[in-house]
């Protein structure tokens, strides 16, 4: 056995064994004394060249690798299951009833300003996608659904999407009539009318009193 090869296998072992890519200088702390550590390292990526794994330079360090044309053989797809939150379901469902649709437009029927990691996260899944410009000042981008909304909900057509009826009856909605916050205020002000029509009935004076009436009146003042 040479001291080249025996220099080879302490290197081999290093590099096998640290879990960081190293550098040339750490290496030949690690190496007799007067070790050529470029040579050593050229010649050790030789040897592995064509393998599984193969020996590389990285970041001006060396390291270990698996050889790039079998990545695709080692990688593994993992299902993570996401729960979006109540802002993203919302504004998902806004876009399906209301597409295409603007940003602004969402926030104004949500009432509260949309954070733009909703977008960007049912960007991600698939379900949303940006499908043109509104003719405005600006010409904000307007936002509608997907193939993969529909095949995730088993929708053939955005009109197969549930209605009010259908969405009260599965409890969804509160089956009572909405009442929006003019309705509210017309009939807080009926009742205050109807209120002030009693008051007003209440003060006005009595009818006056007939002959006999006014007759059997002073009788009762004299007694």
């Amino acid at each position: 056995m040479t001291d080249n090869t025996r220099e080879l296998r302490i290197l081999e072992a290093v590099l096998f064994a640290v879990s960081e890519p190293m550098t040339e200088a750490a290496l030949a702390q690690r190496l007799p004394e007067g070790a050529d550590i470029a040579e050593l390292l050229s010649e050790l990526a030789r040897q592995y060249e064509g393998r599984g794994i193969v020996l590389q330079p990285v970041a001006g360090r060396w390291a270990f690798r698996t050889a790039a044309d079998l990545a695709g053989t080692l990688e593994i797809e993992v299902k993570v299951t996401r729960k979006l939150s109540r802002a993203a379901v919302e504004t998902l469902a806004i876009i399906g009833y209301h597409q295409p649709i603007t940003r602004g437009e969402i926030e104004e029927i949500r009432g509260v300003a949309l954070s733009r990691g909703t977008l960007d996260l049912l960007l991600e899944i698939g379900w949303i996608r940006p499908v043109g410009k509104r003719k405005t000042p600006g010409r904000p981008v307007t936002w509608g659904t997907t193939q993969e909304f529909l095949d995730h909900f088993s929708l053939n057509k955005l009109s197969d999407l549930p209605g009010i009826g259908e969405l009260k009856a599965a409890g969804l909605l509160d089956p009572r009539p909405a009442r929006t916050i003019f309705g509210e205020v017309a009939v807080k002000l009926e009742e205050s009318n109807a209120s002030n029509a009693v008051d007003e009935k209440e003060a006005e004076p009595p009818e006056p009193l007939n002959a006999d009436e006014e007759m059997i009146s002073a009788r009762q003042q004299d007694a």
